[in-house]
């Protein structure tokens, strides 16, 4: 063992965080301990508040300090629109847009047979339950478009259109300021597939 023990188990668990090998693990390390304990300690109390605070919103099952959360409270909002999303932090992005008024959902995942994500461990089930009292007349498929993302959307739309619910799917197609030249053949079809009249 290089280090004292605690500073070990320091680096140890950092390494249990998505994205931190090892050496970023030890960058952290030292980092946090040449920090004012009174700030280690903020953070400390904040990752176990946070803990113990953050849970499902029983509506959309996104993340939420409250119940339902504060979207799915907003009257303002339109409730019978529902934007499917596979993660919390799409929610972000979509709010970010300022283009959104309707309500979402949350799928924390989407499905991969590859490495053993099926529909139950993901949140259709709840999704559909939500469909059943005839407000909502549209749910829009914000899945990300990569194989898993689209596979889930389709099993969705396949999964929900006998409901008589309108199914639509977000645009795809080439970035602002993005280049013709550059992008990609699957890309561009799909720029062509989602084109608009304008």
């Amino acid at each position: 063992m290089y280090y004292a023990e605690p500073i070990a188990r320091l680096i140890e668990e950092l390494t249990k965080l998505p994205g931190i090998g090892p050496k970023t693990a030890q960058r952290l390390a030292f980092h946090i301990l040449h920090m004012e304990p009174s700030v280690v300690e903020g953070i400390a109390r904040t990752l176990v508040e946070a803990r113990a605070k953050v849970k499902y919103c029983s509506v959309c099952c996104n993340l939420t300090d409250q119940d339902p959360c504060q979207i799915c409270a907003d009257d303002g909002r339109d409730h019978s629109t529902i934007c499917v999303v596979q993660e919390p932090r799409d929610v972000v992005a979509m709010e970010k847009t300022r283009e959104y008024h309707g309500v979402y959902h949350v799928l924390h995942g989407a499905l991969n047979p590859m490495e053993g994500i099926g529909i139950d461990d993901i949140r259709v089930k709840e999704l559909v339950a939500r469909l059943g009292d005839g407000r909502v007349q549209e749910v829009i498929l914000c899945t990300n478009p990569n194989t898993e993302g689209e596979t889930t959307a389709m099993y969705i739309a396949r999964y929900i259109k006998p409901l008589g619910v309108k199914v639509t799917r977000i645009a795809r197609g080439l970035p602002m300021g993005g280049d013709l030249e550059y992008a990609d053949e699957v890309t561009l079809a799909k720029a062509l597939e989602g084109r608009r009249e304008i």
